[in-house]
């Protein structure tokens, strides 16, 4: 399969995981992405990969209008560091290039870890491939993941 969208959907459909696809135009930014597809910042869900200092990844899903808090998240993940990889391994670590990052068909199956913002709502996220947005049922994808869900998050402007 050389379409990274037709990873996403084969990896879905062994899990169980009802997504739907869709092709949008190009955007600058986030908030130009939801726009585009009639969403609120906060119903498009960051796939962040994030490297530890053993060279191992994990995924950590948050909502648009928010960043990750790095002292939540190293709590909750039991380590002392974590960091943003570079792209060229971020692309080596999960098979996607950074704006088309999500767990689901990544080339390496690492821990997610999901932020509380994102329970109980559908949400869209990347899909695989640039002008490609993914929808799927948070619940669903948490589930599908065993991912660990937890408060990883910030206000986009605070400073933690």
């Amino acid at each position: 399969m050389t379409d990274p969208t037709e990873r996403v959907r084969a990896a879905a459909s062994a899990r169980g995981l009802d997504v739907e696809i869709r092709e949008r135009p190009a955007a600058r930014n986030l908030a130009e992405a939801a726009g585009l597809l009639g969403l609120e910042p906060a119903d498009i869900v960051k796939t962040l990969v994030v490297k530890r200092s053993d060279d191992t990844y994990l995924f950590a899903l948050v909502p648009g209008d928010r960043s990750i808090s790095w002292p939540k998240l190293r709590t909750v993940v039991g380590v002392n560091r974590l960091q943003l990889p570079d792209q060229q391994r971020a692309l080596e670590a999960t098979g996607y290039e950074r704006g088309t990052i999500v767990p689901i068909g990544s080339t390496n199956d690492w821990p997610v870890f999901a932020d509380t913002a994102i329970v109980g709502r559908r949400v869209a996220m990347g899909a695989g491939a640039h002008g490609f947005s993914l929808f799927v049922d948070a619940d669903a994808l948490i589930s599908a993941y065993d991912a660990v869900v937890a408060d990883i998050s910030q206000p986009m402007d605070a400073d933690a």
